[in-house]
């Protein structure tokens, strides 16, 4: 008898239904299939047998608990993840299964075979030898991410249920909306949700752990130009997709994504539009160290600052904000919290794979908003696009970690 029967099922049933985000709305969630879904969960748990199950009207955040079953004083632990998948399209999901995986075929994705997911393109495959993978069809997402960590956390706590044997403290669980858009956090009520550490689910690789992640800021470009006919333009036009190349080559060639790895962070420039009498460009700025983030900024703003001087008048208006910072300064303050994720791997023969996200997670704000919330692997590779998948194994070992997880608090 399989351990998690419905963890697989539940997967596919979830990533079939369009939960993607929306940048472009500006209601909390996003969109109102967020919502539809989180409904759906709420369900889910309080058939479960969960207590206090309840979505917060305003965020639609699921809270929900699972009641100690111990005497011992140990603290309360919660298990999020978040509903909406990434900006690629998520409509007619159609998860194809590949059943004991050679570690190195070429797995057609769609019947005329244009994508494939090829281990000389993707070496990560070479990893899943024998395992059973869940792939798209080549035309949409698959929504691994993190509808693995969805799934995975209800089978763990269902598994708990049905092994009164297992000794845990008070747990909790969260699943909300728009992380993939950076807004979703913004709304995670702490004191409502009542616990002491918490972990995302919404890892990689199986092993996966982080407790730290960029600092991040967003900034928008606006130019304004000067239009005139071409042949009188001399000493009068200023074309602002030229000052905006301008600007741009003032940042460091050095310090793009496509040139940096690890620590290093980066300016990103992700959208440009423009005509010569205006333009707008859009801009990510990351790094992991907070003063070598804040330089960042200053130089960004200073290349502004320093055109505009040249200009005689503002032409360049820049608006910036930060998005989130990097957790670990919060999260080593109670590095137990890492230690005993660690752990629990250890335990299930799991080698931990500790390093700093290139990006953030929703635990990047939690902790921020007073929640030591580092980051556990829910198995998704290639995320955010056709080329996803997740292994059935990794799933099944990331509940084993969250019980892991659950015992070892309360035998601490």
């Amino acid at each position: 008898m399989e351990k998690y029967p419905e963890l697989i099922p539940n997967f596919l049933k979830f990533v079939k239904i369009n939960t993607r985000s929306d940048p472009d709305s500006t209601t909390v969630p996003s969109s109102p299939r967020e919502t539809v879904f989180l409904d759906q969960l709420k369900d889910i748990l309080t058939d479960l047998g969960l207590l206090d199950v309840h979505s917060n009207e305003k965020t639609a955040y699921v809270f929900a608990t699972l009641p100690a079953n111990t005497e011992k004083k140990v603290p309360v632990v919660g298990f999020i993840s978040h509903v909406d998948t990434a900006d690629f399209n998520s409509e007619n999901v159609n998860p194809q299964i590949v059943k004991n995986y050679d570690g190195k075929s070429v797995i057609k994705l769609d019947k005329a075979g244009q994508y494939t997911l090829d281990p000389k393109v993707f070496p990560n495959l070479k990893n899943y030898q024998g395992d059973t993978l869940i792939t798209t069809d080549g035309q949409t997402l698959l929504g691994s991410d993190d509808k693995s960590g969805v799934a995975e956390i209800i089978s763990a706590l269902k598994y708990l249920i049905y092994h009164p044997e297992i000794k845990h403290g008070t747990l909790k669980v969260g699943f909300g909306p728009d992380e993939e858009i950076g807004t979703g956090a913004n709304h995670f009520y702490v004191k409502d949700f009542g616990a002491d550490f918490a972990y995302t689910v919404d890892g990689g690789p199986l092993g996966d752990l982080n407790y730290e992640t960029f600092n991040a800021a967003a900034a928008k470009v606006d130019i304004k130009g000067t239009d005139v006919h071409p042949s009188d333009a001399k000493g009068i036009m200023v074309n602002a997709i030229q000052v905006a190349m301008d600007f741009h080559s003032q940042l460091p060639d050095f310090e793009r994504p496509e040139n940096t790895s690890d620590r290093q962070g980066f300016f990103h420039i992700d959208s440009f539009k423009g005509t010569v009498d205006h333009a707008t460009t859009s801009y990510i700025i990351r790094d992991h160290d907070r003063d070598r983030f804040e330089d960042k900024k200053r130089l960004f703003k200073g290349i502004a600052a320093e055109m505009n001087k040249k200009f005689g008048q503002k032409r360049i208006s820049i608006d910036m904000y930060d998005q989130y910072y990097n957790m670990g300064e919060i999260v080593m303050k109670n590095p137990s919290v890492v230690e005993i994720a660690e752990t629990a791997m250890q335990n299930l023969n799991i080698k931990p794979h500790v390093f700093a996200v290139r990006g953030g997670t929703d635990g990047s704000k939690i902790s921020f908003l007073g929640l030591p919330t580092p980051n556990l692997f829910a198995g998704g590779e290639n995320m955010h696009g056709r080329f996803e998948f997740v292994s059935e194994q990794t799933m099944q070992k990331a509940c084993d970690v969250i019980i892991e997880i659950a015992k070892l608090y309360q035998e601490k």
